[in-house]
């Protein structure tokens, strides 16, 4: 698989196989993830596997209070109907737990960084980097016959992940990542789609 079709293959899965995955292939897929640019060119980075149901239980608590929370205040009244957006919504958030929990492993990676408080764009440079780190290893999955499940600890989320998991204060940790065999049977959701015409202001906007 080339890079160009491991970009439009990529996509982020809710449900998988029930299909284990050699350690060896996960390993290779964060050795790509080590392959992205880095900052200060120290790749501070590092990465948590999850495997056994009690390791992913003791890391996926709060994700499944605050899954459990949102489920219970129907969060879906408020948005419009018939739109691609509330279809992806309503297939999604409810599995925002079952996701990582199902998945055979969750990768939790993590980066050094002194304070995500900026002024400026180039004090951001440590999260810029580890969501290169994340884009790889996608891709790296996708190449594999992979996929991946995506969720963005919500505010103290991270924190309290990092400190049942023993993590050193100076990391923090930008998201959870469920890799595994996709479920043939999953529905595929729409998504919109552009062209770079579409995108692309020469000169000026």
């Amino acid at each position: 698989m080339d890079i160009y079709q491991a970009i439009t293959k990529r996509k982020t899965n809710r449900d998988w196989q029930n299909k284990d995955i050699p350690v060896g292939v996960i390993k290779k897929i964060i050795e790509a993830g080590l392959k992205a640019p880095t900052h200060n060119h120290l790749r501070e980075w590092e990465f948590i596997l999850l495997h056994t149901p009690e390791e992913k239980a003791k890391a996926l608590q709060f994700t499944k209070e605050a899954v459990e929370q949102f489920m219970r205040e129907n969060p879906f009244d408020s948005m419009p109907d018939q739109t691609i957006q509330l279809s992806m919504y309503k297939y999604a958030l409810p599995r925002q737990y079952s996701m990582l929990f199902n998945a055979p492993y969750v990768i939790i990676p993590l980066f050094k960084t002194s304070s995500l408080r900026a002024e400026s764009v180039d004090q951001l440079n440590s999260f810029a980097s580890i969501w290169c780190v994340i884009e790889n290893i996608f891709l790296a999955a996708t190449a594999e016959g992979l996929g991946y499940s995506l969720s963005i600890p919500v505010g103290e989320e991270g924190k309290k992940v990092c400190q049942v998991l023993g993590v050193p204060k100076a990391y923090m940790m930008p998201a959870y990542i469920g890799i595994g065999y996709p479920d043939k049977n999953a529905p595929d959701m729409v998504q919109y789609a552009f062209t770079a015409d579409e995108k692309i202001h020469f000169g000026q906007w």
